[in-house]
């Protein structure tokens, strides 16, 4: 007889209870590197299923609005050393379910730490101004005040790290949330919310229902009590919720796609700059909106810089994220590994030079994962699809530039404007590249991967619709600005009219 559990069955989380769906309707969460493991079963909500979680948050909004700002952020503290606390416990169930590496996961649980404590020390800076009014025996002033219930549709990359940037601030500025994560790795968010509630979230402030995108993300995104919406993901399905939003005028924040970039001009330390470009390119298997997935390298340097690039992506470990000796793991599904495959036949038939991978991994330890072989294409045109267009693979075109003015031209050429990288020991360069490269972030002689929670993360064009997540720009999306006027001259005094003299 069998003494193995069977994988847990996950429920909708909705006014504090774990409840079937409607529908009834499963899915099964499986290791992306062992197909064969399954890690849980869970739900496929439906439309009515977020009715019942939208109208608890509703509910829950008329009370949690009113706790004052430092007794929410207490409830944030007590879950942020929880959180690390099952640090280790966390890391690994999401390498079970996600696929990157233990040490990759670790520091996406940290990341979750991390936002849960800063969030929680705003509960006693939710500031606004006070200003001197421009008639007498007046006072002005302005507070922020919260918005309702957020809707928030979250990716598979970083399945708590992001859940966190949406859900702390949301929580600490008074709005109660509807989450519905990814299909592929649902197991991180439902972490994320038991912790929350274990550090005494009052029922019906956070809700998760499981599913896809046009079961549960799409009702979710257009429901007439949901005046916020958080989404991260692809630019395609970030343009369709911002349609189907705009008749009802919500507040949406998209955070999209990437096709970021890393410049090493002649001057730079080659051996950190392959540190960098193997980094920014191979880290989480090429499956992060700020992968550098493309580099760009001076000429006087291209032959060198690709030898040493080259012989450390052939020699990168690719296996199962639990081993401590891999440093890669497989992609999330079948359908993403097909996608990279296909980008490296249209690399190939631009003219794109194969430098090493270019295949499945699929013998051995490999054969019963998503697993694709870390590629590099050399001698790329900046107009390559392979070089425009994002891959979300493990994935690298390597392009040549003769001027710093062209690398300016090479990075800034693409639809997206995410993170982007220059290695050069001229300071006048880093920082005529720090004005000009047209990104939300810039770094120099570092990879265009390892934002922190402090300061905004987000990009322009294609990337995102303008706002920022983390710091005080996340406080900004989930908060509206109050002015108020206190007037205590006892007679009427009418702004500008009044004061014209």
């Amino acid at each position: 007889m069998s003494t193995v559990a069977a994988p847990k069955l996950h429920k909708n989380f909705i006014n504090g209870q774990w409840v079937a769906p409607s529908g009834g309707h499963t899915y099964e969460n499986r290791n992306p590197a062992n197909t064969a493991e399954l890690v849980g079963t869970f739900v496929s909500s439906s439309a009515a299923d977020v009715d019942a979680a939208v109208d608890a948050a509703t509910e829950a909004y008329k009370t949690w609005r009113l706790v004052p700002a430092p007794k929410r952020a207490e409830i944030l503290y007590r879950a942020a050393e929880m959180l690390l606390h099952r640090k280790e416990e966390l890391s690994r169930d999401m390498t079970r379910e996600m696929g990157k590496v233990l040490a990759e996961t670790r520091g996406d649980v940290q990341e979750a730490i991390d936002m849960t404590y800063y969030m929680a020390g705003e509960g006693r800076r939710l500031f606004g101004q006070t200003t001197p009014s421009e008639l007498p025996n007046k006072f002005a002033m302005s507070v922020r005040q919260s918005i309702g219930v957020c809707g928030m549709i979250t990716p598979w990359n970083f399945p708590m790290a992001i859940p966190s940037w949406k859900m702390m601030p949301a929580l600490v500025s008074g709005n109660t949330v509807v989450l519905k994560p990814a299909e592929d790795t649902p197991l991180s968010s439902y972490h994320l919310v038991e912790v929350l509630t274990a550090a005494g979230l009052p029922p019906g402030v956070v809700n998760i229902v499981s599913g896809d995108g046009p079961g549960a993300g799409a009702p979710l995104s257009t429901h007439k009590k949901v005046p916020v919406i958080s989404f991260t993901g692809s630019t395609a399905v970030g343009r369709i919720i911002a349609q189907a939003a705009a008749p009802d005028f919500k507040h949406v924040s998209l955070e999209m796609g990437g096709k970021n970039i890393i410049i090493v001009m002649d001057d730079a330390n080659l051996e950190l700059a392959v540190d960098g470009a193997i980094w920014g390119g191979f880290g989480t298997t090429g499956q992060r909106c700020t992968a550098a997935s493309r580099v760009a390298v001076h000429k006087s340097v291209y032959a060198e810089f690709i030898r040493r690039f080259v012989e450390r992506v052939k020699a990168l470990k690719v296996g199962d994220g639990l081993d401590p000796q891999i440093e890669m793991g497989p992609c999330i599904n079948e359908q993403q590994l097909n996608t990279v495959m296909s980008y490296v036949e249209i690399g190939k038939q631009e003219g794109a030079k194969l430098l090493t991978g270019g295949n499945r991994l699929d013998g051995g330890a490999h054969g019963k994962g998503w697993f694709h072989a870390p590629t590099v294409f050399g001698d790329c045109s900046a107009k390559m699809r392979i070089a425009q267009e994002e891959i979300f693979g493990p994935v690298v075109s390597v392009i040549p530039f003769s001027t710093f003015d062209e690398a300016l031209e090479i990075a800034n050429g693409v639809p997206y404007g995410l993170s982007a990288s220059i290695y050069t020991k001229n300071v006048n360069q880093a920082f005529a590249a720090m004005r000009d490269l047209y990104t939300g972030i810039v770094y120099v002689n570092a990879p265009t991967i390892g934002a922190e929670t402090h300061l905004p993360f987000g990009g322009t064009k294609q990337t995102g619709n303008g706002h920022r997540e983390a710091a005080i720009s996340a406080i900004d999306f989930f908060t509206e600005w109050k002015t108020l006027y206190i007037d205590y001259s006892d007679t009427l005094q009418r702004a500008q009219i009044d004061n014209a003299d």
